[in-house]
């Protein structure tokens, strides 16, 4: 019959190999110190076999006494789990992971593309960053603003201008309904059809009035309290600009009617009766003009705009006047170089 060792030898092996369990998974756990006091016994590794006294009690008290020498604030605790899952951590794991600092997550970049404050973004107007010597810098589409060579508005001289006979402006306005807007940079009235204008031999639809302050065109060298800008497109896409130059004087009925539905604030429409514009209203009875090939005076300063500035002035009041200036102190791009283009002086 083989020879059995004795239950008190089987639990002194079992504890062996339980101790050298936890002696490695304290090591794993709590990691030495860099400069190990001189006190601190040396552990066997793991794998290490008894020694060769056979004398196992030995064994199992040095791993006892070098497990006790290292219980400090985080006690190891070896807790053996069953069969049914894995055991749990140990009490120095659960330690660190209670005590564990919450990661610091770093809030995204901006993007370089984000809005402005606010949300909207920045707008081109008539003075400091977002101003007319800034508009070709604010957008690709802009780019016109600084590099085309037929910019409008201009200085007329009528000394450099080529005087002779032109065919007359022929007007068809019939009494119109439509809407006021403020679009930020002006008052804009948006009229309904059935207003043209026909001239080189091209019918232009009237779409929109607008006005300045002051006026941006200059002619001999003087400038004009307000202006307003008649805008018309054919069916070709070309578009034909009247400017109708604007003294303090007498009231302007027109205006008046204009003014009286003037939405306040940026974005706001207010829609008119119907027949309640009368184009001939704003017109001089003089309807000779200066003529030129120029461009839109508000980005994107699109350039292949026929030009007709209305040689006799019109007048609003100094009330009409002061009502629209306190809106638009100044709404006017400064005058640009005519780079060798012709303008008619039609006689």
């Amino acid at each position: 019959m083989p020879h059995r060792p004795a239950p008190a030898t089987a639990l002194r092996a079992l504890l062996a190999a339980l101790c050298a369990c936890g002696a490695a998974t304290a090591m794993a756990t709590d990691p030495a110190p860099s400069h190990p006091p001189a006190s601190t016994p040396p552990v066997a590794p793991a794998h290490a076999a008894p020694p060769a006294s056979g004398n196992p009690q030995a064994v199992i008290d040095r791993i006892k006494a070098a497990i006790e020498s290292r219980q400090g604030p985080n006690k190891v605790h070896l807790i053996v789990g069953d069969s049914k899952g894995p055991a749990p951590q140990t009490a120095a794991a659960n330690s660190a992971t209670a005590h564990a600092k919450p990661r610091k997550h770093k809030a995204p970049a901006p993007s370089a593309h984000a809005p402005a404050a606010g949300g909207h973004e920045a707008h081109w107007s008539y003075a400091g960053p977002q101003g007319p010597e800034h508009w070709a810098e604010m957008k690709p589409e802009f780019g016109a603003c600084a590099t085309g060579q037929r910019q409008s508005p201009v200085h007329i001289d009528e000394a450099g201008a080529l005087q002779g006979p032109a065919e007359p402006l022929v007007f068809n306005h019939q009494p119109s309904g439509g809407s006021v807007v403020h679009n930020g940079h002006t008052i804009q009235v948006d009229l309904d059809g059935g207003n043209t204008l026909t001239v080189r031999g091209s019918t232009y639809q009237l779409l929109q009035f607008h006005f300045h302050h002051p006026a941006e065109e200059k002619v001999n060298y003087k400038g004009f309290a307000m202006v307003a800008h008649l805008v018309h497109k054919n069916d070709q896409g070309q578009l034909a600009v009247v400017a109708v130059l604007i003294d303090p004087g007498a009231a302007n009925d027109l205006v008046h009617k204009v003014w009286t539905h003037m939405p306040l604030d940026t974005g706001d429409r207010v829609p008119l009766p119907p027949g309640l514009i009368d184009m001939k209203e704003l017109l001089p009875q003089d309807q000779r003009y200066y003529q030129f090939m120029g461009s839109l005076t508000t980005p994107p300063c699109t350039e292949g705009v026929l030009w007709m500035v209305l040689k006799q002035p019109m007048t609003v009041s100094r009330d009409q006047l002061k009502l629209f200036a306190r809106l638009f102190p100044m709404n006017a791009r400064p005058v640009q170089a005519l780079n060798g283009r012709v303008v008619r002086d039609a006689q």
